[in-house]
């Protein structure tokens, strides 16, 4: 008997049309004979958009205001075996959706509301990896009523990591509202964007030399795996959005171009970060690889990356043998084996 699922896609971040993306992938890749989706768009509203306007938004990868607000009566526990939540950012991967499911009783795919909550919030992700001993760059918090009432002290305490230094909202995703900056003529422009996005913003050191952007992804419950190592490649200053999401701007290296031991160790490193997130299903973790210092820091981990069929996520486990389809199918056992 075919599994019920129900689709879910769009959200209120800034990664929404990130996600109608992934979720076309997704709804195109579930074996039919084995699972019977039905898809359903959050709006940037909230809303939960009815089938006509679902449709559309995932053929046009725009969504329209309207819908129901907080909970489509598709989403009752009646009918559905499993959830695919596939938002991204705050409201989807923050452990909020993860939730709310959770409150119906119904099985999902990826981590739950501590995994979820824990991996998307920067600030305590770094907290958590530093007490289990995982290396990181060095970083700082600031927070917005700071930045409001003393914007100078907060540039102070950011110049004491040396230029150039990154600043990033602590709750966003796909390299959103993230700056480099080099100098302090770059400051006020790389914080007021990061605080227009969140409360919260990390300031990040920059490594002793250009670092390589490696990935690894882990698939599985309480045995979870690690994928083959990936490395990104690109031009640009550093990995932005607009350098993730322009075809052709960066190129996919898998197997990554570094030797074989650091491959190895950027594996179970993976491993340990992501069962001290408490995550569950899949995650995405992104390292940093100095070359010329032979240093591994850990960069970020992603609990709902990118789903594409040429998002980096999918096609580390295509190079362990595991075709796109197999990959979304073995998901949603795992959110029932989880259950």
């Amino acid at each position: 008997m075919k599994k019920r699922i129900l689709l879910l896609a769009g959200g209120q971040s800034g990664e929404h049309e990130v996600s109608l993306m992934s979720a076309r992938s997704v709804l195109g890749a579930l074996p039919r004979e084995r699972f019977d989706v039905t898809p359903v768009v959050i709006s940037k509203q909230g809303r939960w958009l009815p089938p006509t306007e679902t449709t559309r938004a995932l053929e046009t990868g725009k969504s329209a205001p309207g819908g129901d607000l907080v909970l489509h009566r598709a989403a009752s526990a009646e009918g559905y075996d499993a959830v695919f939540p596939l938002l991204h950012g705050p409201m989807g991967e923050d452990g909020t959706i993860q939730g709310l499911l959770t409150l119906a009783g119904i099985p999902f795919v990826g981590s739950g509301v501590l995994g979820s909550s824990v991996s998307m919030d920067k600030v305590m992700t770094k907290q958590v990896l530093a007490a289990v001993g995982i290396p990181q760059v060095a970083w700082q918090l600031a927070l917005r009523r700071d930045w409001q009432q003393n914007p100078q002290g907060v540039k102070d305490e950011a110049v004491k990591l040396g230029f150039p230094f990154f600043v990033k909202p602590a709750n966003l995703g796909s390299s959103v509202g993230i700056s480099k900056v080099h100098n302090e003529g770059e400051m006020d422009r790389a914080f007021e964007l990061a605080f227009s996005l969140d409360r919260r913003v990390i300031v990040e050191a920059m490594t002793s030399h250009k670092p390589r952007e490696v990935e690894v992804g882990i698939l599985g419950n309480d045995a979870p795996i690690a994928s083959p190592v990936g490395e990104l490649s690109f031009d640009a200053d550093f990995y932005d959005y607009e350098t993730k999401y322009t075809e052709g701007v960066a190129q996919m290296h898998i197997p990554a171009r570094i030797p074989g031991e650091v491959a190895e160790n950027i594996r179970e490193l993976a491993l340990k970060a992501f069962k001290a997130l408490d995550c569950a299903g899949l995650a995405r973790v992104d390292f940093f690889y100095v070359a010329e210092t032979g240093e591994v820091l850990l960069n970020e981990v992603n609990t709902m990356p990118g789903f594409t069929t040429t998002s980096m996520y999918p096609k580390l486990f295509e190079a362990a043998g595991l075709s796109y389809g197999e990959l979304v199918a073995r998901l949603v056992e795992l959110a029932l084996e989880k259950r």
